[in-house]
């Protein structure tokens, strides 16, 4: 089975950090795997057995205990089902999907079926939320909801800023594993400094084949044919989906737009004081609050 690591030492290490991680969230886990078309994927479970399904989808070169750690509280209400996205730096086995077709609707679609899942709420976070939009387009019969944070797919940012503020101190620090690029890339990123983040990203920048190829837009016709309820939340200091930008847009070409929510100082990973936001409008649509859950 296909994976993207460089290197079995370097895949070692990048999976030691992410059994660190999901160990340090002290939580009741269940592990499952899932043969799919397009590969073996690995699912985290958490919370109550008899709770409404939800699904977290990460970003980018990210793993399923991100997820978990960025919407803690949502496991206290829901079935929380965190998917390590094939062909990113996780636990996941399986092709890298093309972003210019429906593969990745196709994929959660199967995925969603095999674990029995139905009335499903949908969370996903920068490259998740490509991969929820395609699976709209492909078959939305399964979601309930969806909530979208700084999501790819509706709007991108400059190019020439993102690479020169990005992608130039990504591949210097590649070259020279000098850490002030890392920190560079993680300033323009990052709106709070996280811990995990310096020390699984640099692991990842090293031992894992990355997927720089450019992201693309929902078309406004396909935008338009999707009837699952949408909330959004841009990030007004994103470099890489420009908040106001993806906001802009979204509420031009999706008629299913629920809300839409400027994080006017987040940069493309939010802070807790966002993720908190976003957990309670998320709780706030089965009429829970955050204090209620403490």
């Amino acid at each position: 089975m296909m994976d993207f690591f460089k290197s079995q030492e370097g895949k070692a290490e990048i999976l030691d950090l992410y059994d660190r991680k999901l160990e340090s969230l002290e939580l009741e886990v269940e592990s499952q795997t899932v043969e799919t078309a397009f590969g073996r994927t690995h699912v985290l479970v958490t919370g109550p057995k008899d709770g409404p399904p939800l699904m977290i989808v990460h970003g980018s070169n990210g793993c399923a205990p991100i997820a978990f750690e960025t919407y803690p509280n949502l496991a206290k209400q829901f079935r929380v089902y965190a998917v390590d996205v094939l062909a990113q730096p996780n636990r996941s086995q399986g092709v890298r999907m093309s972003m210019s077709d429906d593969s990745y609707g196709q994929w959660m679609n199967e995925l969603l079926g095999k674990l029995n899942l139905q009335s499903v709420v949908l969370v996903g976070f920068s490259f998740g939320g490509l991969v929820i939009l395609k699976t709209l387009e492909n078959d939305e019969s399964r979601i309930q909801e969806v909530f979208l944070a700084a999501p790819a797919y509706i709007a991108n940012g400059n190019p020439l800023k993102a690479m020169f503020k990005m992608f130039i101190p990504m591949k210097r620090y590649m070259k020279t594993l000098n850490r002030k690029y890392v920190d560079r890339f993680l300033a323009e990123i990052f709106t709070a400094r996280d811990e995990f983040a310096m020390a699984y990203l640099p692991a990842v920048f090293q031992h894992f084949e990355m997927d720089f190829t450019p992201v693309p837009t929902i078309a406004t016709a396909a935008a338009q044919q999707i009837q699952t309820p949408i909330h959004l939340f841009g990030a007004g200091q994103d470099l890489i989906f420009p908040g106001r930008k993806v906001l802009k847009r979204a509420q031009k070409i999706f008629p299913s737009l629920k809300s839409a929510v400027l994080l006017e100082s987040s940069k493309h990973v939010q802070n807790r004081v966002d993720n908190d936001r976003i957990e309670q409008a998320v709780l706030a649509s089965f009429q829970i609050t955050l204090g209620s859950l403490k």
